[in-house]
This record gives C-alpha cells, structure tokens and sequence, in this order.
C-alpha cells in the first residue's frame, strides 16, 4: 500500500468524510528516529498503538456491527505494519480506516506527533491541521558557473536538475583586452544567471511550490533575484550560504530550516497583526462563541488557534452548525452531538470553506489574550 504525502487535498477530503455507517479509526504512529532509534522501539511503539486501537475498539460502538467492522480495521492496520510498512518509508505518519465507508489511508507526516489512536464519526485531522499541510520547498543554488534545484519538504530534499554553464575564468594580461574579456565574462556570468531562472520557473510551472530558498553569495544573489520571475519572488524567502557544488541534500536541510522557522514566526506575525488591526471593526472575531458564529456563517480567511487548546461544545450532525452551548440546533431543530474539543470541528469547517487554519506556536500569549482562538474575516 501506497503512503501519500500530507497536502492541502488531502486534509480536505478528510475534513469532508462523514460515513453514514460505522466508525472511522484514526491512528497517528510517532517514530521519530531521535525517540526510536532501534527496531525493537519502533516495534513496541506500534504494538502498543495497536494494543490501544483494540482495547477502545472493544469499548466503542453501540451497535454490534460496528464493534465487529472498528476489529477489522485494526487488523487491517495491523497487517499494514507488518506487510506494508517501513520506517524508512514515514518517520511519522497517519493512517484512517473505515471498513464500511471504504476508508483505508496512511499519511506520511511532515513533522513528528504523539502516537495516539481516536475512534470517533469521523477522522481525527485536527492533528494534520495543526502541523500544517506539506510544503512544497524548493531551493536553488547557483554560482557563477553552477546550478542545481532540489524540492521537497523542511525534512527532505532531492535534486531534480542541475545546469551548467561554460563562464570563462579570470584572465591578468590587462589593457584594453583585459576589460573587454571581463566584460565579455560578466555577459556570461549574466547569462548563466538568467538561464537557471528560467529553468526554476518551468519546474515551477510543471509542479508549484509553496517556498522558495536561494543558496547563492551574497554578491551573487541581487543578480540572480533580479531574473526570477516576480511569481517566484512571491514565494522567496530568502538567502542562505552554501557551497553550491558539494553541498548534500542533508546539508541544505540544515541549512534552510532556520530560515522557514523564521517565516513561519513572521507570517504568525501578520496574522496577529491583522486580527488585532480587524478587531473592533468587524474583520475579525476573538473568542471562542464569536469565532464559531463567524465559521456558521462561512465569513473565516484565516482561524488562529492556540497550540496544544481545546474546548468543549456541540456540532449539529445534519447542518454543522457549532456552538458552545445548546439542546438542539438553532438552523433545523436537530438534536445536537455533545463534542469534548469542538475546536476540531473548527477546523474541519475552516478547512471545507477554504480558510486556512494556523496553529499559533510562537505568539501563544497573543493569542491566550483572545480567548486561545480567534479568526481573521472575509467581510
């Protein structure tokens, strides 16, 4: 069986299930080489996920066909580890099963999670919402000769091109032959430059990516910004030094992470700062009530929440309508399902209207100040 990455498509389709039958199991499987170095702890790590997905199994569902289908599906995640499965394959990953809904997936993690099974009516994919989705990473390093594209993710990257140009070297012989032979190499140092700026935008054309890094000099790098095409500045996050011809695929890895750490802090940053200018002014909504109504009437761009939260409320099992507090749903009169963190619905429902769920790390008191969930609005 096949592991998918995370990405957008998937956390939607998830967010979107909802069987008419039976029960989805949700196993989230952490193997974090740094925890679980060696086989027999990655073994144990998967028995005891399983040993829980069984005990609550036994324990859930109210009908008897539903207990016999959540047994299968553990046995079938079970078969998966044992058959399918390779640690080198996922160092962390998420996998659903519903046998009535046809539902058997795993999901291979961009970030390490607690290992932890949930039975519930529909996938557990608050998990996948607050990692993120996968970003598509893409990091170009080029010199005055060479260049090379890798794309991936923050944890792996893999070359997909490489270019080279013929730029002649330094000559000394001075006069007027010296100056037009630099100038003739400068044109060529230009070209190359040009070249591998273009060669990244059909490889952005055939596959977007989320991220842009550039490993170049810092005399190096206004030229080279300058013939990127301004989609591609749109996605810059900037430049890190690396030795363009000998770097490993690891060693970009090092490299780069801080500089995504460092966006993903700023574009916390503006998130804030757009709730907080929005507040007052009806662009924005802080709180956990206010927060839902907004997500009821489908007005949520972008749903901040602390990380680690939850809260309890209710969900209408017709409509989806969320709220804190209420007997029936105040839509269509439909006796509403009691959940223990309604900020999973949450963020189900901002998932299914396009909105983007961000999961604060860094700003977690600034947050804390609005009730631990806020939302910037649409209108």
């Amino acid at each position: 069986m096949r592991i998918d990455d995370l990405d957008s498509a998937a956390l939607r389709r998830l967010s979107g299930l909802r069987p008419e039958r039976g029960k989805v199991l949700s196993l989230y499987l952490n193997l974090d080489p740094s925890d679980f170095a060696t086989p027999p702890a990655r073994a144990s790590a998967i028995t005891s996920l399983l040993d829980d997905a069984a005990r609550q199994a036994r324990e859930n569902g109210s009908e008897h066909d539903e207990q016999v289908a959540l047994r299968e599906d553990v046995e079938r995640a079970r078969q998966f580890f044992e058959r399918d499965f390779s640690a080198r394959q996922a160092g962390s990953l998420a996998l659903f099963a519903c046998g009535p809904a046809g539902l058997f997936e795993a999901l291979r993690l961009p970030r390490p999670v607690a290992s932890e099974a949930v039975i519930d009516d529909t996938p557990w994919v608050e998990p996948l919402a607050r990692l993120g989705t996968r970003e598509r990473v893409c990091v170009v390093l080029v010199n005055r000769r060479h260049g090379r594209i890798l794309r991936g993710g923050r944890e792996s990257l893999q070359e997909v091109a490489a270019l080279d140009d013929d730029v002649h070297g330094q000559h000394d012989q001075g006069g007027w032959s010296q100056a037009r032979y630099q100038r003739g190499i400068e044109k060529e140092v230009e070209d190359h430059l040009r070249n591998v700026a273009h060669a990244l935008f059909r490889a952005w054309k055939r596959a977007p990516f989320d991220r842009l890094v550039v490993g170049a000099a810092a005399e190096l790098f206004p030229a080279f910004e300058h013939h990127l095409h301004p989609y591609l500045r749109g996605t810059l996050c900037g430049r890190v030094d690396l030795d363009v011809e000998h770097a490993g695929h690891d060693d970009v890895v090092r490299a780069v992470k801080p500089l995504l750490d460092e966006h993903d802090r700023g574009r916390e940053g503006a998130a804030l700062a757009r709730l907080n200018g929005g507040l007052g002014g009806g662009r924005a909504a802080a709180g956990l009530d206010a927060v839902l109504t907004a997500l009821n009437e489908r007005r949520v761009e972008v749903l901040l929440f602390r990380d680690g939260d939850t809260a309890p409320g209710v969900s209408c099992p017709r409509c989806g309508w969320l709220g804190t507090k209420a007997a029936e749903c105040p839509v269509d009169g439909t006796p509403v399902d009691r959940r223990a963190n309604v900020l999973e619905d949450a963020i189900e429902a901002a998932v299914l209207q396009s909105a983007e769920p961000l999961a604060v790390r860094d700003h977690g008191d600034e947050i804390a100040a609005h009730g631990g969930v806020a939302a910037v609005l649409r209108f």
